[in-house]
């Protein structure tokens, strides 16, 4: 994948550009798959990633994505100017390991199975996908109300995975329908590789923090980079003969018969790795959810202690917890590092913003976690850490 460069310049794509190309886009395929019928694009879904909008009439989200790479990494540059750009979607629409087809293939796979339940699949067409949505409290909303359940919670949900957790299910999904991207360590090789990777950290936050905060999160990201590539060395191998969801986090599971009945999960990222890597960013994006959140030390601590219980009960000793751990701060770096280097005028959703203000205490915890990963003490560190940033 091309590295990343935050430097814009003229000749990198526009934001009207873009979004005007990408409606067009949705409009079009939606006119191609339900022909005769009136098509009205409500919302547009800020995101950092893909282009997602709103169909009115049948009450549906649109999906599309600029040449697989993310709307931060397009806009700064990473597919070349916006004739270029253009061009090249032109025929990547019509691959048929696009990324939104390969995520309609996978929503394929797992309607097909028991478990987990998914959002309905409405429509692939043009390299656009169309799902149905789904109500209900999510996850993190469930955390909230509930903390003295989460461990239950968490387990319950992961147990639904358990399927897609089993060598046989890796079988039935072809390799190239696989979503690598996703993927903790992969991510962050790719961004943080040498020379280049040195450069990316320099400039991140120049369009979203102030000057002070911009400094000191450099130094910790610096800082934590540093340390992780270190601990990365005794990570097992990063593929595996499993598959795992891939984009696992609160807001992607929704309860809609209510918080004791089965989960539904959204937007799959399935690709092969051992399922530990699905365990370490269901912990990264609930930590991050409680560091927006604030919900106090007497809540935060509740949540904080269910989620050690859980991990501990997924997990076999310590070189696993720290295994866990070394992939949950990967993860975070890899997410707010995307969100610090947004341009300016990219809308972003509401708690992509909230975490962008609460950078540096996200950022030290990173770092100093990352500092104490060896010491035996360090996962019962981190949970005590954790109650700190969330209250």
């Amino acid at each position: 994948m091309t590295n990343i460069t935050l430097a814009s310049s003229p000749n990198t794509p526009g934001l009207a550009d873009v979004f005007v190309y990408a409606a067009t886009q949705i409009h079009e395929a939606a006119g191609e798959l339900w022909p005769g019928e009136h098509i009205v694009l409500e919302s547009h879904v800020p995101s950092a990633t893909g282009y997602v909008h709103r169909v009115g009439d049948r009450a549906l989200y649109a999906k599309t994505s600029f040449l697989g790479m993310s709307l931060v990494s397009l806009l700064r540059g990473a597919g070349g100017p916006w004739p270029v750009v253009r061009q090249a979607q032109q025929a990547y629409r019509a691959r048929p390991d696009s990324l939104p087809a390969r995520e309609a293939a996978q929503l394929r796979l797992l309607a097909a199975m028991a478990a987990p339940r998914v959002c309905a699949l409405a429509g692939l067409k043009s390299g656009v996908v169309f799902t149905k949505p789904v109500s209900g409290p999510s996850l993190g909303d469930v955390l909230l109300a509930q903390p003295d359940d989460t461990s239950g919670l968490l387990s319950r949900a992961f147990a639904e995975l358990h399927p897609i957790h089993q060598p046989d299910t890796a079988r039935r999904l072809a390799p190239a329908w696989d979503i690598g991207e996703r993927g903790i360590t992969g991510t962050f090789l790719r961004k943080f590789n040498g020379l280049s990777g040195q450069a990316y950290i320099a400039l991140l936050g120049a369009e979203r923090c102030e000057h002070g905060a911009r400094e000191e999160v450099v130094e910790l990201i610096h800082r934590s980079v540093g340390r992780l590539r270190q601990l990365r060395m005794a990570l097992p191998p990063a593929t595996g003969t499993t598959l795992v969801y891939g984009d696992l986090k609160p807001e992607h599971v929704l309860f809609p018969d209510g918080p004791g009945e089965r989960p539904v999960f959204i937007d799959p990222g399935l690709l092969r790795a051992d399922a530990m890597a699905d365990l370490a960013k269901l912990i990264s994006r609930i930590v991050l959810f409680l560091t927006i959140s604030r919900p106090g030390p007497s809540v935060a601590r509740r949540i904080a202690t269910g989620l050690d219980d859980f991990a501990r009960r997924q997990t076999t000793g310590r070189a696993w917890l720290r295994h866990v751990l070394t992939l949950w701060l990967m993860d975070t770096v890899n997410i707010v590092t995307t969100y610090l280097s947004a341009p300016a005028d990219l809308p972003l959703p509401s708690p992509a913003l909230a975490l962008i203000e609460r950078a540096v205490p996200v950022c030290s915890l990173v770092a100093d976690l990352a500092s104490e990963a060896t010491r035996n003490d360090t996962w019962e560190r981190a949970s005590t850490r954790v109650v700190v940033v969330a209250s």
